[in-house]
């Protein structure tokens, strides 16, 4: 099967990834900007080994993506958003359901990334540990906001459990395959879920702020961002800020939650470039660590 089909089938197996947002929100600018390309659709052409530099997976194994490549991947996910996830989750009680079910889902492409990644350094075609520490770093991140949502009772019912898991498991299949054909394939992909996931939790705070103030934040959020060590949570930072989040109530972890899917969403844009990531902790950032 040659790669442009290959590419296209991935985008028609996509049909199991869950988007997770409400309407569109202008709100989403808070972390968001995309540039766009003038590569043709599926013309970019791959450097050959000796000319290709080891920064990062994008460099050593990816190409560039078409805007047209870019743009079916976002229709994807506002499609698959549209007729599963504000379907299925319809309802201002099933609001705790929704976030279950998309940090379910959340996790798995930093689940795929590291597979793939380990079989290269398994097979000694690519070592570099930092993007393996990154990637366990935000699927770290991705299991607190589980968590928390299953504290808050996003787990109740067997049905919505059912849903998350068994998309959960597809998705999983379908970004190491991405991941393999095309590194920047599946980062880009992964920015629009993490931009739809960003949205969906704006839309949440502007809509219910008076009520999540008046309510305790739940125990698992106090663990990860006020007790808990925070070397994990600082290295998915790669824009080198140091976060620390307040906490004081479910209005605090919402925003937290927000906050930490922008940082995913700027990962995923500098993982689709040259830039090699930067790591607070290991004397790559100017920051004052206190």
């Amino acid at each position: 099967m040659n790669r442009p089909l290959l590419i296209s089938c991935l985008l028609a197996s996509a049909g199991s990834i869950s988007a997770f947002a409400p309407p569109q929100s202008s709100a989403v600018n808070y972390a968001i900007g995309r540039r766009r390309s003038t590569t043709p659709l599926f013309s970019a052409i791959v450097p050959p080994p000796e000319e290709r530099s080891d920064a990062n997976p994008s460099t050593k194994f990816g190409s560039p993506l078409s805007d047209g490549l870019k743009e079916a991947n976002r229709w994807s996910i506002g499609f698959l958003k549209g007729t599963i996830f504000d379907t299925f989750f319809a309802g201002e009680d099933r609001a705790y359901a929704r976030f279950y079910a998309l940090e379910t889902i959340a996790r798995v492409p930093y689940f795929s990334y590291l597979s793939v990644l380990h079989l290269y350094e398994t097979l000694g075609r690519w070592r570099r540990a930092k993007y393996l520490k990154l990637h366990f770093a935000e699927s770290w991140n991705e299991l607190h906001h589980l968590l928390i949502m299953e504290e808050l009772g996003g787990n109740d019912r067997f049905l919505d459990r059912f849903l998350a898991q068994h998309i959960a498991f597809g998705y999983y299949g379908v970004v190491i395959l991405s991941y393999l054909i095309n590194p920047i394939f599946a980062y880009n992909l992964n920015q629009d879920v993490e931009e739809h996931a960003f949205s969906t939790y704006d839309e949440y705070l502007r809509e219910n702020e008076e009520m999540l103030k008046g309510q305790p934040a739940p125990q698992a959020a106090i663990d990860y961002y006020i007790d808990g060590d925070m070397y994990m949570f600082d290295e998915f930072q790669t824009t080198c800020e140091m976060r620390r989040p307040k906490i004081e109530n479910l209005y605090d972890v919402f925003v937290a939650i927000r906050d930490d899917e922008a940082a995913h969403v700027e990962t995923m844009k500098a993982l689709q470039t040259e830039l090699d990531v930067a790591s607070i902790h290991d004397g790559e950032c100017e920051v004052d660590i206190f």
